[in-house]
């Protein structure tokens, strides 16, 4: 069973707006939870100094840049995404084996004189997609086999682990084991609206189900009380056996 602290520490929220905005919502929920997200959007406007200013009030930093490139550039990116204070970074599974590989090697390379280093989770199927968007892009098989396909794949070649949604957490802890990072996003407490995600669970399930992370965003960030939002999904995850 979860205790306060540790869920807490699972929550991960998705900081998708503007500079502003951002900040702000870092202010109120500073020790309510110890994990925020910073995508593309945040990201390419603010620069390394956004991660800064969100460790400044006390949170882990999930930079979720996806980086998918040839291995040379990726190699690069990690170095600079971490030498920017990054906790946590995402690159892309079908990158192959050797983009992989090269995103741990710029991960360690800038570890020396940091408490942990940065940790990769590779991203597998997007939780907007479908096994029939699988089939549009030439991927034929199930949206299962491809996530276990590119989680072998990923944490072979460095990924400390992977992101998926909670419909197949279950089937990649049995897969990776219990020392594997696996963040789900597409997590809904139940009654929310899933927006464009089309493969989600509720906060409890998907801890069930092995999830080490929840990335959950807009059920917390377009809340008339984020405060009030965050608490009830800590209440739900306590529930957890």
């Amino acid at each position: 069973m979860l205790d306060e602290r540790q869920a807490r520490d699972s929550i991960i929220v998705a900081l998708d707006c503007g500079a502003q905005e951002a900040r702000e919502l870092a202010g109120r929920l500073s020790g309510r939870v110890g994990w925020v997200k910073v995508g593309m959007t945040l990201y390419y406007a603010e620069g390394p100094s956004i991660v800064a200013a969100l460790h400044e009030v006390g949170f882990k930093v999930f930079l979720d840049l996806k980086l998918h490139d040839i291995p040379f550039q990726v190699h690069g990116a990690a170095c600079a995404a971490s030498r920017a204070g990054a906790d946590l970074l995402s690159i892309h599974g079908l990158g192959g084996p050797a983009m992989v590989s090269e995103a741990r090697a710029g991960v360690e390379e800038e570890a020396s004189g940091r408490a942990e280093r940065t940790r990769l989770v590779a991203i597998s199927v997007l939780t907007s997609m479908s096994a029939q968007a699988l089939a549009e892009i030439g991927i034929a098989c199930s949206v299962e086999e491809e996530v276990a396909r590119l989680a072998r794949l990923s944490v072979g070649a460095g990924s400390d682990g992977i992101v998926c949604s909670p419909q197949e957490a279950a089937a990649m802890r049995t897969l990776l084991g219990p020392e594997a990072l696996i963040v789900t996003p597409g997590v809904r407490p139940a009654g929310a609206a899933t927006g464009d995600q089309r493969r989600v669970a509720t906060p409890a399930a998907a801890i069930e189900a092995g999830a080490s992370k929840l990335v959950i965003g807009r059920p917390i960030t377009r809340s008339a009380d984020p405060v009030r939002a965050i608490g009830a999904i800590v209440e739900e995850l306590l529930g957890v056996a």
